[in-house]
């Protein structure tokens, strides 16, 4: 039952995550070639699933603790970014904030640490997810260019988002 639960506010995380964004997308896609309008374009978003890919993952199996730090065991991204975590405030993750985020490497890097600044309590929920550092300037451009998306923008392969919820061991 709570694996369940936990599935139903991942399904709406990512309408608000991306789904609208996605949407937006299809729907200038649709202007653009006469096809169908928006209405037709919004359960599309609701397709979008949490998940690694093919060429971009989380490990999230055997995340440790030390303190305030998580440590991954492995993080591949096709091209540089972040591992960011986002945090679940009042039972629901909340992607307007981050509260942690470390640099990865294009390709595989191993035991990546992130250290969450305001402490980490055992059981703690959090989305973790890959973001595109897509100006190649180092510094996580959390703003927000539209209602749903930031400058470094989250990491998809197709309408899979390479994102997870994870519990603070």
């Amino acid at each position: 039952m709570v694996k369940f639960i936990t599935e139903v506010v991942l399904a709406a995380t990512c309408l608000v995550f991306a789904g609208y964004a996605y949407a937006g997308d299809q729907y200038a896609k649709s202007q653009d070639t006469g096809a169908r309008g928006v209405e037709d374009e919004v359960p599309a978003a609701a397709k979008i699933s949490l998940a690694n890919g093919e060429k971009n993952w989380i490990i999230v199996d055997g995340v440790t603790r030390d303190d305030k730090t998580l440590t991954f065991a492995e993080v591949h991204i096709d091209g540089n970014g972040w591992l960011v975590l986002h945090p679940f405030e009042g039972g629901k993750p909340n992607g307007d904030k981050y509260v942690a985020a470390s640099y990865v490497q294009s390709g595989s890097n191993k035991n990546v640490d992130i250290n969450v600044h305001k402490g980490v309590e055992t059981g703690e929920m959090f989305i973790v997810m890959l973001h595109r550092d897509v100006n190649q300037n180092k510094v996580l451009d959390f703003v927000f260019t539209s209602d749903t998306g930031v400058m470094d923008e989250a990491v998809f392969e197709g309408s899979t988002m390479v994102a997870h919820v994870v519990s603070a061991p």
